[in-house]
């Protein structure tokens, strides 16, 4: 299995989410808060296809890559599962890594909030990435579905209704 960094988010997010995922349930065209999500990414910074661009490292794919400065452009509606956006970017980070970009920084924008996250890649982030790749790829192969998590998020989350299908309120 090709690890991407929509795995990576969804491992620090929530491992039933991962697997479902990686099993091809896939929730997000039904949500209502995802399509926001994306909208906000998409008109946010207006001008932002005509500066940057889209790039592609195998089976990972950056929206807003500025390529002069090396700089990777992430644009979420909100902080709320911000440890997941942080790990997407280093990921971004350490595939750039790998494919002979050195010295590229992420900045994590939150144009609601008017927040913006700068994030590195540290020589501990490469080590932990690893481990990460290796949990998704436990998580992923595994026969068994993980539990809910029972979460705060899960509230928020297009697999809520897959999850809590037949609980009462």
């Amino acid at each position: 299995m090709l690890v991407n960094a929509t795995h990576i988010a969804y491992l620090h997010t929530c491992n039933r989410k991962l697997w479902l995922f990686s099993h091809g349930i896939q929730m997000e065209h039904t949500s209502d808060i995802v399509s926001e999500g994306k909208l906000i990414g998409e008109t946010s910074y207006s001008d932002r296809s005509e500066k940057y661009t889209e790039l592609q490292l195998g089976n990972v794919k950056i929206d807003f890559y500025d390529a002069r400065n090396k700089v990777v452009h992430e644009v979420k509606k909100s902080d709320k599962v911000e440890g997941a956006h942080i790990a997407q970017v280093k990921y971004y980070l350490y595939r750039l890594r790998q494919a002979g970009v050195n010295g590229a920084i992420g900045i994590i924008e939150y144009p609601k909030l008017r927040q913006r996250e700068e994030v590195l890649l540290a020589e501990k982030d490469i080590h932990a990435i690893c481990g990460w790749e290796a949990d998704i790829q436990r998580i992923c192969e595994s026969d068994i579905c993980p539990a809910v998590i029972h979460a705060q998020i899960c509230k928020s989350c297009s697999y809520q209704d897959f999850c809590y299908v037949g609980e009462e309120d």
